[in-house]
């Protein structure tokens, strides 16, 4: 009798699980979309809203293809509509790649919800690679935002572990110690029938970055020559430059750095056979450097000795001569969620006479207004004191025209601004990439 009533229940088990595995097919059956349809798109109130906001050097980002991949969530397009804003930074590191800070900023309900997520770049990964590690980031980050909301359970996590990429227990040893090398080469050659011209450039570099110690040399060439046909005169015009640049930095603390640079250059342009420069340099980070994805402010401060070669005799009367001077340089950069700013004062002054001195400023920043609407503005001003290179028999009509040689002033400056508004729908899941190539001009 107990083994009829347990042969019933396993009987009933069974029909029930039976039951239970049909149901579920027929539930998995009836969510697929049909053949040749779209899917049916997440419902605003149960999916994420999420606004992405690449700046700095993050130009890796790809709107489109991060759509394309990541469609458990609504992408807006304006800030006040996310519930999280995914803001990305980057930075160069000293072999090649880039430093990743994607930095994940709850709104509204969600304000209490930070995150921050980073990742290094190979040098040698190619720009779909790279794509991929971000949109993969992209996707761990937000799975603890989409947990609190009702399409938590359609997720699933998975793991594949690939063959020989296990962690180690000791790091692999680098043949290269850390060193990295690039050799570049360009040019171009033109030719009508009244005038022809040609420039070639070239540069090598070779660096390594360590936590401890930075070093980068470097070494650049650049020439261009042009012809032109007038009345039967052929008039000809060529410049050229080269510079190679050292630095030598060593960190002390979250904050302080010193180092040494060294150089030397020349250039047409500027009259110069042969400029050597070198000394000493200090800097001094207000926020860590650790922080630097997101905020910088930097103070540098270097004496140099400049040795002078010119091409022509000087407005002073000097063929050559050995000066000495020094510089103070503030640098700002700062990437937040409402934009960003960056600026630079540079000032110079030459140790022999005071009034010899140069000063360079820089300042830039893209805000966010309101909604929809952006405000860029950047503008640059320099006084110049110190053209005591300059050529004494001046510049020729042609050269200053072809702008082959630099004229005296004192100041230089510039300015640019724009807006941008955007208006309509606030979703931005549809990825449709027809004729993204097309319509180009012809003439």
């Amino acid at each position: 009798m107990l083994g009829h009533q347990r042969c019933r229940l396993r009987m009933k088990q069974f029909r029930m699980g039976r039951s239970l595995l049909l149901a579920t097919l027929l539930l998995t059956l009836m969510n697929l979309p049909a053949y040749g349809q779209e899917s049916e798109p997440l419902s605003e109130n149960s999916a994420l809203h999420v606004f992405l906001d690449c700046q700095g050097g993050a130009w890796h980002c790809d709107f489109d293809h991060v759509r394309r991949e990541i469609k458990w969530v609504n992408w807006v397009r304006d800030r006040k509509d996310a519930q999280v804003h995914l803001l990305v930074t980057a930075q160069g590191t000293g072999g090649g790649g880039n430093s990743y800070t994607l930095d994940f900023i709850g709104l509204d309900e969600l304000d209490a919800e930070t995150d921050s997520i980073s990742f290094v770049s190979d040098p040698d990964d190619t720009h779909d690679e790279v794509r991929e590690k971000l949109t993969q980031t992209f996707a761990v980050g937000l799975v603890r935002y989409v947990a609190s909301t009702p399409l938590a359970q359609q997720l699933q996590v998975s793991y594949e572990e690939s063959p020989g990429q296990a962690v180690q227990a000791d790091l692999e040893e680098d043949p290269w110690k850390l060193w990295v090398f690039r050799v570049s080469a360009s040019g171009s050659f033109n030719d009508e029938s009244l005038q022809r011209g040609n420039w070639y450039s070239g540069s090598v570099s070779a660096n390594r970055t360590s936590d401890r110690l930075k070093f980068n040399w470097s070494a650049s060439t650049w020439s261009s020559r042009d012809e032109f046909e007038i009345d039967g005169e052929v008039l000809e015009s060529s410049s050229k430059s080269s510079s190679s640049s050292l630095l030598s930095v060593w960190s002390l603390s979250d904050h302080w750095s010193v180092g040494m640079i060294a150089g030397g250059n020349n250039s047409s342009f500027s009259n110069i056979d042969l400029a050597l420069i070198g000394g000493p340099v200090v800097e001094y980070s207000v926020f860590p450097y650790d922080e630097s994805t997101r905020k910088t402010l930097t103070f540098q401060y270097s004496v140099e000795a400049v040795d002078n070669t010119y091409e022509a005799i000087t407005v002073a009367g000097e063929t050559e001569e050995t000066l000495g001077r020094h510089r103070l340089v503030a640098a700002l950069d700062i990437q937040q969620p409402w934009g960003g700013m960056f600026g630079q004062v540079a000032a110079t002054q030459y140790l022999h006479d005071p009034s010899v001195h140069r000063v360079d400023t820089f300042l830039g920043a893209n805000v966010r207004v309101f909604r929809g609407l952006d405000f860029n503005v950047s503008g640059s001003f320099s006084r110049i004191k110190d053209q005591f290179f300059l050529p004494a028999e001046g510049l020729t009509s042609e050269e200053i025209l072809l702008r082959r040689g630099q004229r005296e002033t004192d100041f230089r400056y510039r300015v640019s601004m724009g807006f941008s508004y955007r208006f309509g729908s606030k979703l931005a899941n549809v990825v449709n990439p027809r004729m993204n190539r097309g319509f180009r001009s012809f003439y």
